[in-house]
């Protein structure tokens, strides 16, 4: 349980402009993630629509991870207010999904190489909030936090 003073010190810590500047950047991050989600569903739409293959697969998990990005996004915004329960997750979530992202795409014969390709566009956003979270900035926004 913390006391008073480790909630005065993370708060402190939040209100530093290093620390904002990294969760600012963490989100841009998480919005170009939700923008490169998008534009992979857009372009499996156009495909279903002029005739070409749109797998179920592809429909799925573009939307998918179209639909998780304003709850990344979310956490980071409680994480930016103090939360550290929803900075681990982003902190999680940004090292897992892209590795899972990244390793479906090579599994031979189940998306079009365009597919992983902008698939893997996206992972790389997600990359950077990893490091990002990982950084001095963020870390020393949550002291005695592991």
């Amino acid at each position: 349980m913390a006391n008073a003073g480790d909630i005065t010190t993370a708060t402190a810590h939040l209100g530093d402009a290093r620390t904002q500047e990294a969760f600012t950047t963490v989100k841009k991050c998480i919005l170009l993630f939700g923008a490169v989600s998008a534009i992979v569903l857009g372009v499996v739409a156009v495909m279903a629509f002029t005739g070409h293959e749109a797998t179920s697969f592809m429909w799925i998990r573009g939307a998918i991870l179209l639909a998780v990005t304003p709850l990344i996004y979310r956490m980071t915004v409680r994480a930016s207010e103090g939360s550290y329960k929803a900075f681990d997750r982003v902190r999680t979530l940004s090292t897992i999904m892209p590795i899972a992202i990244i390793g479906v795409d090579l599994i031979p014969g189940l998306c079009p190489a365009w597919y992983a390709v902008l698939q893997g566009l996206s992972a790389l956003a997600l990359i950077g909030v990893a490091f990002i979270t990982r950084g001095s900035a963020l870390s020393a926004a949550f002291p005695g936090k592991k």
